[in-house]
């Protein structure tokens, strides 16, 4: 007789257009609801994945009782708060979800759970704000730490620093190890090399063997409500596309 094993279990709050989503279905995990406000985000998701239970909801107004028992609580909460274009207000900023997703954890008494924000947040202005996070969630019993991870450095041709809150109920503490870089960083051009010739452009390969395509990308900017579309980012960030021959303002278009 074979014994049927459920998989993991996961609310996901900030889910966006499903980023952070698609790393928890490949990693096994079920998604028991997905909490996003943005209607076209939501529509993407209901798209893409017609099984998953995306509700489109504020977070400040979701309540997570009907999730008790969870087994992870999960979310891109708002950068803005932690990040120089956001003007680093941190929990004076009324983005600032960080608050939010704590009352989650508390609501929901997940085995674990897993935040992402920009690497803003893990200054050191800010480290009495992460002391205060963490004491509460000790008094939840739960293990809390952060750390700076780059995707550049896990295999995507982009370099994307990321600030990666991990807290587990203390029991299991003991057991979690946090990842350690699989590679060095990935270059941009072997990575995308098929689709820069797909449309019969000649000089992909070479394009793709040049020096600024033997770097990663720098971060992808998609732009905001408040920051208008697709412009690859500060200056500094389009001065890098141009060398690779992009201009990110004709993307969204």
């Amino acid at each position: 007789m074979s014994l049927s094993v459920r998989p993991p279990t996961l609310v996901e709050i900030c889910a966006g257009s499903g980023g952070m989503s698609l790393g928890f279905e490949a990693a096994g995990f079920e998604h028991a609801a997905l909490v996003e406000n943005d209607p076209h985000a939501c529509a993407t998701l209901r798209l893409n994945r017609p099984h998953w239970p995306v509700i489109e909801a504020d977070v400040t107004t979701f309540g997570g009782s009907l999730y008790t028992g969870v087994d992870v609580i999960a979310g891109g909460v708002p950068c803005p708060p932690f990040s120089q274009a956001g003007l680093s207000l941190g929990p004076a900023d009324p983005r600032d979800l960080f608050p939010h997703a704590v009352r989650l954890v508390r609501e929901t008494c997940p085995l674990a759970f897993v935040f992402e924000n920009v690497r803003g947040f893990t200054q050191a202005r800010f480290a009495a704000y992460r002391a205060a996070l963490f004491a509460e969630l000790a008094a939840l019993g739960y293990v809390t730490a952060v750390r700076l991870y780059d995707a550049c450095l896990f295999g995507v041709p982009q370099r994307r620093l990321r600030a990666c809150v991990v807290g587990l109920r203390a029991d299991l503490a003991p057991r979690f190890v946090w990842p350690t870089e699989t590679s060095a960083p990935t270059p941009l051009g072997p990575a995308i090399v098929d689709l820069m010739a797909a449309a019969g452009w000649p000089h992909a390969a070479a394009w793709a063997a040049g020096p600024p395509a033997t770097r990663p990308a720098p971060t992808v900017v998609a732009g905001s409500k408040n920051h208008g579309g697709t412009d690859g980012g500060p200056s500094h960030t389009r001065a890098v596309w141009k060398t690779l021959g992009v201009d990110p303002r004709s993307v969204g278009d």
